[in-house]
């Protein structure tokens, strides 16, 4: 029998798609021993292609499935604490009860009254742009938060003048014998020895 594509040539091999005559030129040995010719070579290794292809694919897929565990106990712990942070953050950071204002008596401690106010003018200077206050009721409530009711008894404790060289000074109105009198000032603290008042 004759090759198909040489009809001088002596037939080797039929091919096994098709099943004409080939010659060993125009045999294609796809698997060992078995020859294809030119055209169903081709369809076979595009067609194994195609195979190995969504033989890949769905290996893929089963592994991907195998590789989805059931949640344990660990997982369930460590999603309930992240949910729990998160909720105790946005509770300091957005919510929870301001603390009460004005609740303070500082008549035991006039001394952090005295310190308080000061740290107030200075904010009340910063922000409203406007130089230190005329008195210290300017400062309640916005940068000074203080019960309405104590507030007048609070501010007796204190002396405040606006000092056109110092800028203001805030001492304590009424000081001990025997104590050292502080005078608080934008430039800084002064003492002075007390003689029954400042």
């Amino acid at each position: 029998m004759k090759c198909k594509n040489h009809p001088n040539r002596q037939a080797d091999q039929f091919c096994s798609g098709c099943g004409i005559a080939l010659c060993s030129d125009c045999a294609e040995e796809t698997k060992p021993g078995v020859y294809h010719c030119f055209q169903c070579a081709m369809l076979t290794s595009v067609s194994a292609v195609g195979t190995k292809i969504m033989d890949r694919r769905e290996r893929a897929i089963e592994e991907k499935s195998k590789g989805k565990k059931p949640w344990g106990p660990f997982r369930y712990f460590v999603l309930a604490s992240s949910v729990l942070i998160g909720v105790m953050w946005g509770v300091i950071l957005f919510g929870g009860e301001s603390a009460p204002a004005g609740t303070t008596d500082f008549s035991s401690n006039p001394r952090a009254l005295l310190f308080m106010v000061d740290s107030s003018i200075k904010r009340y200077a910063h922000y409203e742009k406007k130089g230190y206050p005329e008195q210290l009721a300017a400062l309640s409530p916005k940068y000074l938060r203080l019960d309405k009711g104590s507030l007048a008894a609070q501010m007796s404790m204190l002396s405040y003048q606006r000092d056109p060289n110092e800028g203001y000074t805030l001492s304590l109105a009424r000081t001990k014998p025997d104590d050292m009198a502080i005078i608080l000032t934008p430039k800084g603290v002064k003492h002075k020895p007390s003689g029954g008042g400042v």
